[in-house]
């Protein structure tokens, strides 16, 4: 939709456009290179809200966006489907990851031990002002470990299920074909569970934050506890059409297993792509919170589905800065009716009184 209303018709428009790129100026292989390589957090948000994992589309995409992120993950998302779908990858278990950093709030001491691995929780946040002042601010260099951590990591879940803390639900095993796919199929309530955790996956983390936070408040019936969280890269491995496994490389990843305090320790799942630790957290508990009996809103699949949806969500948003002329124009007509009928109403009351007082003189 466009402002086919607006003065200077197609022209205008064209204009508009070209300030916003004036702004930006000219995008080029080094302005991306620099993006990928100096905010690779963000690219990550982006690529894992996209559903697409790519960081150099990414870090394109959030060029062409001026820094805008939901513009950059419309970018990603309209480039996606114009892509053919290949294969299906094999599955991944938690052994498989490449773990960077693992921690439980729920143990101490875990099989495979506590990673803490690339993180700001235990440092001060103070602002480097002085590279304001051309003063260049560099790490302190990282020191190997004199014994480093293995590689992969067993999963907690199952030493927890072999001590009888937590249920053992079945692995079924699935045909990909049969696997449901958000990126081509629309939300029909009540979802599957791998509808929830796909849509959760490409969540908008600012509302799935909001919302999870809201549980853990005391809106909802979760108070989580972090049963164990991952930072690793995921093993891409293809099945080649004669038959041979092979590998194609490495994803990032963020997985979260919440767990509540309740009469039944419970879990709640949530992994995407990217590092993204606060909304694995916030989705897990959601996660959770949805299996569990309330009327928040945050507790309903359908409230928190669609509006952690970051592109219809901000294209719903900002649509309404385009033109509704007629619509409010006609609530307009309405309005200035209504009022002109009133006037009326009011004019013919004071009328009917006048005359009445009149002739109440004349009779006295």
């Amino acid at each position: 939709m466009a402002y086919v209303a607006t003065r200077g018709g197609e022209h205008a428009i064209e204009q508009s456009e070209r300030l916003f790129r004036d702004d930006l100026g000219t995008i080029d292989l080094d302005r991306v290179t620099a993006i990928r390589s100096s905010l690779p957090y963000l690219i990550d948000r982006i690529m894992g809200e996209a559903s697409l994992y790519e960081p150099d589309l990414a870090a394109l995409a959030l060029a062409q966006a001026g820094g805008d992120q939901y513009e950059a993950v419309l970018l990603l998302r309209a480039y996606r489907t114009t892509q053919p779908r290949i294969g299906f990858a094999e599955p991944v278990t938690q052994p498989d990851l490449f773990t960077l950093r693992r921690i439980s709030a729920a143990f101490k001491d875990i099989p495979g031990g506590q990673i803490l691995g690339p993180t700001l929780d235990y440092s001060h946040r103070l602002l480097q002002v002085g590279v304001l002042k051309g003063k260049a601010f560099t790490p302190e260099p990282v020191v190997p470990a004199a014994e480093p951590a293995p590689a992969t990591q067993p999963s907690l879940t199952a030493w927890q299920k072999a001590q009888g803390l937590v249920k053992d639900h079945p692995i079924e095993e699935v045909v990909p074909d049969d696997i449901p796919d958000i990126t081509r199929q629309p939300l029909l309530f009540p979802v599957s569970r791998a509808h929830k955790l796909q849509s959760l996956a490409r969540a908008d983390t600012g509302g799935t934050l909001a919302l999870g936070y809201s549980t853990m408040r005391g809106y909802g019936p979760v108070h989580p506890t972090v049963n164990e969280l991952r930072l690793a890269e995921a093993p891409l491995r293809l099945r080649h059409p004669r038959g041979t496994i092979f590998s194609a490389g490495r994803v990032r990843v963020s997985q979260a297993e919440i767990i509540s305090k309740s009469k039944n320790l419970e879990l709640g799942f949530s992994a995407t792509f990217g590092w993204n630790e606060v909304k694995v957290i916030a989705a897990a508990s959601l996660d959770l919170a949805s299996s569990q009996p309330n009327t928040h809103p945050a507790v309903t699949e359908e409230f928190v589905l669609y509006h952690t949806e970051p592109v219809e969500g901000s294209g719903f948003c900002l649509h309404f800065k385009l033109p509704h002329y007629v619509t409010f124009q006609s609530t307009l007509d309405t309005y200035r009716r209504v009022r002109a009928d009133r006037e009326a109403e009011t004019s013919k009351v004071q009328t009917e009184e006048e005359m009445a007082s009149k002739e109440k003189e004349t009779a006295l």
